[in-house]
């Protein structure tokens, strides 16, 4: 594939706003300031003169905690710009886990934060983020082709090994923002809380090099930290992945916050649960609540959807030049209302696992997002179960994701996950894990679920906990539930 003329370098888009908003604040972190462009572009381009020699394709790993957002961004920018590949790592990630993702990637070195790196690797260069600002004399960075490889992200490993998932330059900044039409012009702040080394922590660090708001993050999520942040900035926009989104809901921060700034409200990385996302519609008063649906491996292929009463579960429709298609196990497109396996396509560049093929991932172009679905008559994606947590009770398929959407319309469940446990005889079983508002026994579950849901789809077996186990990405990791089943 050919370079078109919008492919370009990450850090030409960064030089070339900072050239005419140099006083734009891009980044800001509460309670640890803030970034403009001039800043970030100068302090990058010092800061790359202070890595080991001109990378030339070079892995570097990035360990910044949530609180180190400003250097981090000072970093990724200095290993694109010395033509590196940046590799950032969640903090967050057991050392063993870390040390596994730095020897895959086979990193040259690893840059790090204030107290994120726990166990120093064997191997590559290991340097405090400090060192990088020292005075040096290395040459000025190289030219970097807009088709090289610009980072790679690991995705979340909720089922196995994490994989790692390479991004080019040109897929970085496609599709092209155009200086006049900038995202989200309707805000002045945007606020999120993403993990650094998540995807949506990625996008929103796009954001904030070609989106017109400053992009504004807390070091950790709490529902009452993020409310008072939309609040402090009257931010115009905010986005939540679903878990965030369930505990802010809990939390009734709307009852001790001014929401009313918000006039977009977007959720990431899962499909929000309907009864979840027409909550949100009351707590945010003049927002339009938004899901979207990408993955690690698709962006920036996604679809958009719009909360619609009319249609509460779907995931709307392909956005921004992407494409969408449902297909059978031959990889052929299948007719309306039949369900297949969901695959998006992104209108240019798109990624690859690093280190390893995968052609059941990628094909083409297409990638398969391990999700079953359905498109009915308008093109409107509709989400029926990941492929893998189909639970398969004797003659029946049942859908984990409707079952959670029923459970989520319970007033005593605040959160909900369901997943498979062994079965003697019907070879799997519907088993639910459920954080409660009050005492909740199962037969409350079954009997509220009864009128809502077949009876092949009702739990046999309830876990109550105090809290879901999740990732740094906010999906639960359902084999430590299937663990805590059995035991």
């Amino acid at each position: 594939m050919g370079v078109v003329p919008s492919a370009l370098p990450v850090p030409d888009l960064l030089s070339s706003r900072a050239a005419t908003e140099p006083e734009h604040e891009a980044l800001a972190v509460a309670g640890q300031g803030a970034l403009t462009l001039r800043e970030w572009d100068e302090r990058s381009t010092a800061a790359a003169r202070g890595l080991p020699g001109t990378l030339q394709g070079d892995r570097v790993a990035l360990v910044f905690g949530g609180q180190d957002w400003l250097d981090y961004a000072v970093s990724w920018m200095a290993v694109l710009k010395a033509g590196g590949v940046a590799v950032p790592l969640p903090d967050r990630a057991a050392p063993p886990e870390q040390a596994y993702m730095i020897g895959h990637c086979g990193a040259a070195a690893v840059v790090h934060g204030r107290d994120a790196l726990r166990e120093p690797p064997a191997g590559p260069a290991v340097i405090a983020f400090e060192e990088l600002l020292r005075p040096s004399e290395a040459p000025p960075p190289p030219a970097i082709d807009p088709l090289s490889l610009a980072q790679i992200l690991y995705t979340s490993g909720t089922t196995g090994r994490p994989k790692g998932v390479a991004a080019t330059h040109a897929n970085l900044t496609s599709p092209p923002v155009h200086p006049k039409r900038r995202p989200f012009a309707h805000s002045r702040h945007l606020v999120h809380a993403f993990p650094i080394g998540t995807n949506a922590g990625q996008v929103m660090l796009l954001h904030a090099l070609t989106a017109a708001p400053t992009v504004v993050t807390l070091p950790m999520f709490t529902p009452s930290r993020f409310a008072a942040l939309i609040e402090t900035y009257a931010a115009g926009t905010c986005f939540v992945v679903p878990a965030m989104a369930i505990e802010l809901l809990n939390a009734r921060v709307q009852d001790r916050h001014d929401l009313s700034s918000v006039l977009l409200l977007g959720s990431a990385a899962a499909a929000l649960p309907p009864a979840v996302a027409a909550e949100l519609t009351g707590a945010f008063p003049n927002a339009t609540v938004a899901n979207y649906y990408t993955s690690t491996e698709a962006a920036p292929a996604q679809t958009i959807m719009i909360y619609d009463g009319d249609r509460p579960g779907s995931l709307g429709r392909a956005a921004g030049g992407s494409r969408l298609r449902i297909a059978g196990p031959a990889g052929d497109p299948v007719p309306a209302g039949e369900t297949g396996e969901v695959w998006l396509r992104a209108a240019a560049h798109p990624r690859a696992y690093y280190g390893e093929r995968d052609d059941d991932a990628f094909q083409d172009g297409w990638v398969r997002m391990g999700d079953l679905g359905y498109l009915d008559d308008e093109g409107y994606l509709y989400l029926v179960d990941r492929d893998g947590d189909v639970i398969k009770s004797g003659a029946f398929k049942v859908s984990t994701l409707q079952v959670e959407a029923a459970l989520h319309e319970h007033p005593a469940v605040a959160d909900a996950s369901v997943f498979g446990v062994p079965h003697p005889v019907m070879g799997m079983a519907v088993a639910a894990a459920v954080v409660a508002r009050e005492p909740l026994a199962l037969s409350d579950v079954r009997l509220f679920l009864g009128g809502r849901l077949a009876g092949h789809e009702l739990p046999s077996k309830l876990l109550c906990l105090d809290v879901l186990p999740r990732n740094a990405a906010g999906k639960v990791i359902k084999r430590e539930l299937r663990r805590l089943a059995e035991e």
